[in-house]
């Protein structure tokens, strides 16, 4: 049985999907951006500051399943500049531990939604 995952402390979907998606005891985020929850503008000041929404937006999900970053096993980077790279990979590292960090893939794409920089989508388990 699945469970929908919904939190008011994360962008509510901009379309026909969830924030994520439980089943058992495995967690399907959906790719997150930088839009702020309260007011759903975008923070687009500078990459850091977009990764950084962008893993709290994270996190808002994470804690909605009762977990953390902790159970996350595989994270997907979606980029539009690999040369923003370093920058994005120091915030989104700043959230992780380097021994248990999971698995992941970073892949630079010609555009994604709203025209942002950066979106991330993760997979956790208990």
């Amino acid at each position: 049985m699945k469970k929908i995952i919904f939190t008011a402390k994360a962008p509510a979907p901009i379309g026909p999907y969830n924030q994520a998606v439980l089943i058992k005891d495995t967690l399907y985020t959906s790719g997150q951006i930088a839009l702020h929850p309260e007011t759903m503008e975008l923070i687009l000041d500078d990459i850091e500051t977009e990764t950084k929404q962008v893993m709290e937006n994270m996190k808002a999900v994470l804690e909605a399943a009762d977990m953390t970053f902790e159970n996350v096993v595989k994270a997907t980077i979606f980029i539009m500049n690999m040369g923003d790279f370093a920058r994005i990979n120091s915030v989104y590292g700043s959230y992780f531990d380097e021994k248990t960090a999971p698995a992941r893939e970073t892949v630079q794409v010609a555009c994604l939604p709203k025209n942002v920089n950066v979106e991330i989508s993760m997979i956790a388990v208990k």
